[in-house]
């Protein structure tokens, strides 16, 4: 390599073969000028040149007109030229880096698009939710097209599995609750209302409710978590290329799963919610176990355990949709199957809270 310096540019005359062995190379001596002064890349003398190499100059050049000097390239033949022009075209142009904005009207943009989002996110879920219905009302009509294996499997994950964590939280729930309830009613001589605080808590609201939450972090990430991979996989693509139906096979047995193991763990939370509270009640307040069960036949009617069991299917339906379209919104990269296995548990979680809240002010309104 020879240079040639002119009061106004350096002259780099390149030789022999510019391909990506000499990269390392050539790099280390064309970079050190190139930042002392404006130069010009003599080509005639290259024999042969790879697509690293015109990398190499075109970068080259880049940088040095970035900085606001002059960098030509000159002696190319036509070959080396063409190359030069497609690696030229193949680097993407970067973008601007974005002003940080400040300011209420800014601020108001941000929600604005937020909030736009938000609208068409919760549209397209609707969309996934009416795709899951009508292949079930598909299913229904063929039952044999209904993926019982696959249920069966399903149902002992989402259910009997979680049996052992449902059964613990909702014990100690009633535990906490009848402790609580007797430091404050123990002020006003009435110990024995603390069954019907434990009673009507867990069955009409926390039971469930505590319950959702558990199988959303659990079943619901479990949920997301398979399907993106296997979209990351492209194996949901394959099944399509063969003619099958994602949803009928994947996402239908976990939703028809979630939605006959739900109530099912809500029964187990609430017996195991009484149970915690019976006990307590009996070591905190001697309300003997007879007592309590007494109190329990006599304070709390049916409705309070209906009321419970009512949003067991609703919650499931929103727990099993929402972790199963997340899933299937899964990129090809490992970065958007945890950013939308985190996304599926929030947004869980939270249209659970916000369809409970709707059913509370529902039973209201009827006086349930």
């Amino acid at each position: 390599m020879n240079y040639t310096v002119s009061p106004l540019f350096m002259k780099i005359a390149l030789s022999g073969r510019l391909v990506i062995a000499r990269l390392e190379e050539v790099r280390a001596q064309v970079t050190a000028p190139a930042t002392e002064a404006d130069i010009t890349l003599d080509l005639s003398q290259v024999e042969a040149m790879d697509t690293a190499g015109a990398w190499l100059l075109v970068t080259t050049q880049n940088a040095v007109q970035g900085r606001g000097g002059r960098c030509e390239i000159a002696g190319a033949s036509q070959n080396h030229a063409d190359l030069l022009e497609v690696v030229r075209q193949s680097i993407p142009d970067q973008a601007p880096t974005a002003k940080p904005r400040h300011g209420f009207f800014d601020w108001l943009e941000v929600i604005g698009q937020k909030t736009w989002f938000g609208i068409l996110g919760v549209i397209e879920m609707l969309g996934f939710l009416g795709a899951v219905l009508a292949r079930l009302g598909y299913v229904a009509i063929h039952p044999r097209r209904l993926r019982v294996t696959s249920l069966v499997h399903h149902m002992q994950e989402v259910g009997l599995n979680a049996v052992p964590i449902v059964s613990l939280m909702a014990f100690l729930i009633g535990v906490v609750m009848a402790f609580q309830g007797a430091v404050q009613l123990r002020q006003f001589g009435a110990e024995v209302f603390v069954v019907d605080l434990i009673a009507i808590s867990v069955l009409r609201e926390l039971g469930i409710l505590l319950t959702a939450i558990i199988v959303a972090g659990r079943s619901g990430a479990a949920f997301t978590a398979a399907i993106g991979s296997m979209k990351m996989r492209e194996e949901i693509d394959a099944m399509r290329t063969f003619g099958l139906d994602p949803i009928e096979i994947l996402i239908l047995p976990r939703v028809l799963a979630l939605v006959i193991m739900l109530p099912l763990l809500g029964f187990v939370a609430d017996v195991m919610g009484l149970l915690g509270g019976a006990m307590m009640s009996w070591i905190e307040l001697d309300v003997s176990p007879g007592m309590f069960q007494t109190r329990l036949y006599d304070s709390v009617d049916v409705w309070h355990y209906a009321v419970g069991l009512i949003k067991a299917p609703f919650f499931a339906v929103i727990i099993a949709i929402v972790g199963c379209y997340e899933g299937m919104k899964v990129g090809g990269d490992a970065e958007s199957l945890g950013r939308l296995t985190s996304t599926s548990v929030v947004l869980s979680i939270f249209l659970v809270i916000v369809a409970d809240a709707m059913f509370s002010i529902l039973f209201a309104v009827i006086g349930i």
